[in-house]
């Protein structure tokens, strides 16, 4: 039991809490501060958030103290003990959650995380259920009411935060799509004004709608890009790891891309090391983030260029290189190569492009609990690196 100045002292840790989470806008980093905050006021092991999706009925796993980064995402049955906390609108306690019929096995064994107790409280704001709070494994003894309670404090200001979190970040996102619809649909509307006029000939009126064709591929791909990075910045991609040889992924980007390669008159090769391992990650995914680097190296390349998928392995990570002798990046932009719709003002204009891509791929090797990164020299060529942690 909490002695009274040890639960007064419990109370004020949790006002500190409160006004450091009112001023982080910021998903991932939120919630890393929440689990860390309920783990530590709880004495507990470890802690998780799952957040639910009231259109699509679903709860899964978006933040956890013992989390492999590829659980993100998860989905978690509803009939689950996290399930039953978003139906019921109530916190409980288990003292052992292999006697509970409703424990889902899935996730300890995707983290290798022995599991014994569990306390876990709905995180409720304006009667709308945006997730569970859990923690599990209580250091010394049983999770009591006093835990409880303050868990329950801490929810119900984490909830706030979280759902203030989810609305900036929708509106920002959605305010920059929206500027980034505003050109190439300016163009249609002017496109689509000159083809009425009476005096446009033949000729011109082909170009015209080739120009149409161009914008509307441009808001196609702008779109599926723009629905990609929504999914992923809401946490709710699922990432399925498996082990595979990175040779094949990169022989399958080469066969892909080999056309549009002859076509700009860039060679496409890979070099991995004939002793290379398995790498463990979404192949999928990774394919993805591959492709997208390769395309824009060649793109970007110049006519008899190079580009070169390699791999290497450390002690702690694996990771990926896209070379190229291309054109290369001012070292003005670099900085900026990973954000929402950055595209290089030198090219901008004769390359098309959603300016997603990137952070695209930055948003799945986070994902994968790794990073992503450039080096560029202007008029040589530019290197993209993926390093992947071992776990």
């Amino acid at each position: 039991m909490l002695n009274n100045d040890s639960h007064l002292e419990q109370y004020r840790r949790l006002i500190e809490i409160s006004r450091d989470l009112a001023s982080t806008l910021e998903l991932d980093p939120l919630l890393n501060r929440i689990i860390e905050a309920a783990r530590d006021i709880s004495d507990a092991e470890a802690a998780s958030i799952l957040l639910y999706d009231d259109t699509g009925k679903q709860l899964y796993f978006q933040a956890a103290t013992n989390m492999d980064p590829l659980m993100r995402g998860l989905v978690v049955p509803m009939d689950s003990i996290a399930g039953w906390i978003v139906t019921n609108r109530q916190p409980v306690r288990i003292r052992d959650v292999n006697k509970d019929e409703r424990y889902f096995k899935k996730v300890a064994k995707t983290v290798s995380f022995a599991t014994k107790s569990i306390m876990g409280i709905p995180l409720i704001t304006k009667d709308k259920v945006v997730g569970v709070l859990e923690v599990l494994n209580k250091q010394e003894g049983e999770f009591s009411e006093a835990d409880e309670d303050l868990l329950t404090v801490l929810g119900a200001q984490a909830a706030v935060a979280i759902e203030n979190s989810r609305l900036f970040q929708q509106s920002d996102l959605i305010a920059e799509f929206v500027h980034e619809l505003r050109n190439p649909l300016a163009s249609i509307n002017t496109a689509s004004y000159l083809l009425l006029r009476p005096e446009i000939s033949p000729e011109q009126s082909h170009q015209i709608i080739s120009n149409i064709q161009s914008e509307t591929m441009r808001l196609t791909a702008l779109t599926s890009s723009f629905l990609d990075l929504a999914r992923l910045e809401s946490g709710r991609v699922q990432f399925h790891k498996s082990s595979f040889p990175i040779k094949t992924v990169f022989e399958e980007c080469q066969s892909v891309m080999q056309a549009k390669a002859d076509e700009n008159r860039v060679t496409l090769l890979v070099d991995v090391p004939g002793d290379m391992p398995d790498i463990q990650a979404d192949r999928d995914k990774l394919k993805q983030v591959i492709l997208n680097l390769v395309s824009n190296a060649i793109k970007y390349n110049r006519p008899g260029g190079k580009v070169v998928m390699r791999a290497s392995m450390s002690d702690t990570e694996w990771s990926i290189f896209v070379d190229d002798t291309g054109l290369g990046i001012p070292e003005s932009d670099l900085p900026n190569m990973f954000q929402k719709f950055y595209r290089v003002r030198a090219v901008e204009s004769k390359v098309m492009g959603t300016g997603l891509g990137l952070s695209i791929c930055k948003g799945i090797i986070q994902g994968h609990g790794g990073r992503i990164e450039v080096q560029s020299k202007l008029g040589e060529g530019t290197r993209f690196s993926v390093h992947i942690p071992k776990k």
